[in-house]
């Protein structure tokens, strides 16, 4: 009677201690012990003796089936991540339309005050750069003077109109242009070929001053402009930098909309056709593998408890019942 009972009690602590051993031996000793020049058997233990092995095995498992373009792509680009990623954006965009910062506090979030400053001064004298180089083609100043000249002789049209119209009043002509008043004055004086001499003698006073006009204004955007550009774009830039981001935004509906599309499209262009190369930069296996091969064996314990101490515990169990079953069965045949 006594050994149905101190059998199974028996071979149930033998069972609990032998499965309760072989867990810590998974992982103790961290390194190899030696006596008298010999290795003890079995030291280290398992896990830091096949870390190598197991880092690479586990690196390789996570990135071919939990980690790899397939399932990356299904989750983000999932309805759910879309949505997610729309309403940050539009989150985002009401908080900005009424954002009291300037823009330059805005930036300030993300860079330093010098960083913000150079910035501001290498893109007015960049932008300053192009515009005067613009500026200072000779064709510039020719497009300038071309307009100059056509709108005073329009000017001068529309005067003479009302000059002809009263001379008309007065019996000399029946009104229209400066041209046409001179014309008809001449014509009224002097006779036909009079008035046509003086019509092209009008006409032709426009190319010469168009011609001296364009020369003085490209000598003069030639000497000046880069002086009078540059005041004008820092003055403009600085004035951009201290808006706050609330006016910047006002009645930007339209553009927002656009912006957040663009993202949008981009984000989604980027998962589809950018992310195995960025797979393949970023090389989860290996990143995965080298932090194994990297932690302290103690941490990598005491993670590995954290994440299995309920599984491990009960195998311990599992042997103290397998014992006491195998305890009692050996009993029963003696």
């Amino acid at each position: 009677m006594i050994t149905l009972v101190v059998a199974p009690l028996v071979g149930s602590v033998i069972g609990y201690i032998t499965n309760d051993i072989a867990i810590r031996m998974l992982f103790r000793p961290h390194q190899a012990k030696y006596i008298l020049g010999h290795k003890v058997p079995f030291t280290p233990g398992i896990i830091p003796k096949e870390r190598g092995r197991i880092a690479a095995s586990v690196g390789g498992a996570i990135s071919a089936n939990l980690i790899n373009k397939e399932v990356l792509e299904k989750n983000l680009l999932s309805e759910a991540m879309l949505g997610k990623i729309q309403e940050t954006l539009d989150h985002y965009f009401v908080q900005q339309q009424h954002n009291p910062e300037s823009l330059r506090d805005y930036l300030g979030h993300y860079l330093e005050t010098e960083d913000i400053a150079l910035m501001e001064a290498k893109g007015a004298d960049d932008l300053t750069e192009v515009i005067y180089k613009k500026l200072a083609r000779s064709d510039v100043g020719d497009s300038i003077a071309h307009v100059a000249v056509a709108h005073v002789m329009q000017k001068m049209q529309h005067f003479g109109k009302g000059l002809g119209d009263k001379l008309a009043h007065d019996g000399i002509g029946k009104g229209g242009g400066l041209g046409d008043m001179i014309g008809r004055g001449f014509r009224k004086l002097f006779g036909q070929p009079a008035a046509d001499a003086a019509s092209q003698f009008i006409s032709a006073l426009a190319e010469p001053v168009e011609n001296a006009l364009s020369v003085n204004i490209n000598e003069m955007l030639r000497d000046n402009s880069k002086e009078m550009v540059s005041e004008i774009i820092h003055t403009e830039l600085r004035d951009l930098l201290d808006r706050p981001m609330s006016s910047l935004l006002k009645d930007k509906d339209e553009d927002i909309q656009r912006i957040k599309d663009s993202v949008m499209s981009l984000y989604c262009t980027t998962i589809r056709e950018r992310l195995p190369k960025i797979l393949e930069a970023v090389d989860i296996s290996r990143i995965i593998e080298n932090r194994i091969n990297e932690m302290d064996m103690d941490e990598a314990e005491q993670l590995i408890m954290e994440v299995m101490r309920k599984e491990l515990r009960a195998i311990v169990w599992l042997g103290a019942g397998l014992g006491f079953l195998m305890g009692f069965v050996n009993c029963l045949f003696l």
